[in-house]
């Protein structure tokens, strides 16, 4: 079977029995995770951590080797993330298999894990895009559940927020985003009043520099070699640029995220025609946008589009298999350049910089089909009637 051959390979790579070139993917699990879990022990966030830069619900995720205590932390982590990836292709097979569905999504998605290599199982990300394929295929038999899973999605990672963005307006709507909103007021009213610290993280972005594997990165890479002054550092979490201009390139990243959110309220306004695929397509284009233009592209981000591409790819009449497959196409070249070639991208040399334009650019091409796609399948086009797929005019 292709997804236990693929992950018994991704498996062995985490526990060190096969080894992958490059920077230890690992440490973050076994290093900073392990020393949250200690913290997070004692009833507390980590206050003084400038790395803890989310949701307080990512305690669970954190302190979830618990459950195994009969493992080290890093190999119960391990487990526990493919048990998440398990959990995911089981929902995307079941959802491929019913009548008029494909089964394209479940391949995307044993293939996108796969191509992401050991990051996939080093990261929490995992289990969070778990919860956001589950919110959206549980959408049409029940908006509330849907709903559920995405208010605790956000509050494990912020993302999954966008996840009820192509709703069917009506009650469907008014049901799910009610559930989201409850959901996470709920748990974030449970965090702020048993732990010390829960929105702590909110304060710990400000000082952030621009991640070198960022689409505005590209003008460092590249002035690095006409002189440019600033650093590479290991600054937040991440390695960053710092120093002259930074400030002005990560403003220019915020304004094409506000740009990208702009475009979509002004597509949720002028949508028409809500089919079948319309919500998945729309969370994957949302996300897509929120990824691309953002001042920090971790590779583990790429988990997020992997997942709701499949999901995309779960229905015939999608409007996202080129992205998709662009997205695939990312994920492969991901894996060059981090772990692989990272030593390349944080040098800014030829071949770092081939690397991060050939994956950015990929990024870039995929969020314009995706909104290309989304926009003609959903917005009636000039001087046509809006009727809804049952034929009867909208409400």
């Amino acid at each position: 079977m292709a997804w236990a051959a693929t992950r018994a390979l991704l498996l062995a790579t985490v526990l060190g029995l096969v080894r992958v070139p490059g920077p230890d993917v690992t440490s973050d699990v076994s290093v900073i995770y392990r020393g949250w879990y200690e913290v997070l022990r004692t009833g507390t966030f980590p206050l003084d951590d400038v790395t803890w830069q989310y949701p307080p619900a990512a305690a669970l995720a954190v302190l979830s080797p618990a459950l195994l205590p009969f493992l080290e932390y890093a190999t119960a982590f391990f487990v526990l993330a493919l048990a998440a990836d398990a959990a995911a292709f089981a929902l995307l097979l079941r959802a491929g298999r019913r009548p008029g569905r494909s089964g394209a999504g479940a391949w995307a998605w044993i293939a996108g894990v796969a191509l992401l290599g050991p990051t996939a199982l080093s990261r929490y990300d995992l289990m969070v895009t778990a919860v956001a394929v589950a919110s959206l295929l549980a959408a049409a038999r029940s908006p509330r559940l849907s709903g559920a899973l995405a208010g605790f999605g956000a509050m494990l990672k912020v993302w999954p927020a966008l996840l009820l963005l192509g709703t069917e307006r009506g009650r469907r709507t008014r049901a799910s985003w009610a559930s989201a909103a409850v959901t996470a007021a709920a748990l974030a009213v449970l965090f702020a009043g048993a732990m010390p610290g829960a929105f702590a993280f909110l304060t710990f972005q400000r000082d952030r520099g621009t991640e070198v594997e960022s689409l505005g990165a590209l003008v460092f890479h590249v002035a690095r070699h006409f002189g440019w002054e600033g650093q590479v550092l290991l600054n937040y979490g991440s390695v960053e640029f710092l120093g002259p201009y930074v400030e002005a390139v990560s403003a220019a990243a915020l304004g094409l995220t506000a740009a990208a959110f702009g475009w979509l309220l002004v597509w949720r306004l002028r949508a028409r025609e809500f089919g079948a695929a319309t919500p998945f397509d729309a969370a994957f284009t949302a996300v897509l946008l929120f990824t691309t233009t953002s001042r920090v592209i971790s590779p583990q981000y790429m988990i997020w589009l992997v997942g709701l591409g499949a999901v995309c790819l779960t229905v015939r009449s999608t409007s996202q298999r080129l992205p998709a497959a662009l997205v695939l196409a990312a994920t492969a070249v991901t894996l060059l350049e981090f772990p692989l070639g990272f030593a390349h991208v944080v040098a800014s040399d030829a071949t770092g910089i081939t690397l991060m334009v050939v994956r950015n650019g990929l990024l870039v091409a995929a969020s314009l089909a995706a909104c290309r796609g989304l926009w003609r399948s959903t917005v009636t086009p000039a001087g046509r009637p809006a009727v809804t797929p049952a034929g009867t005019l909208p409400g």
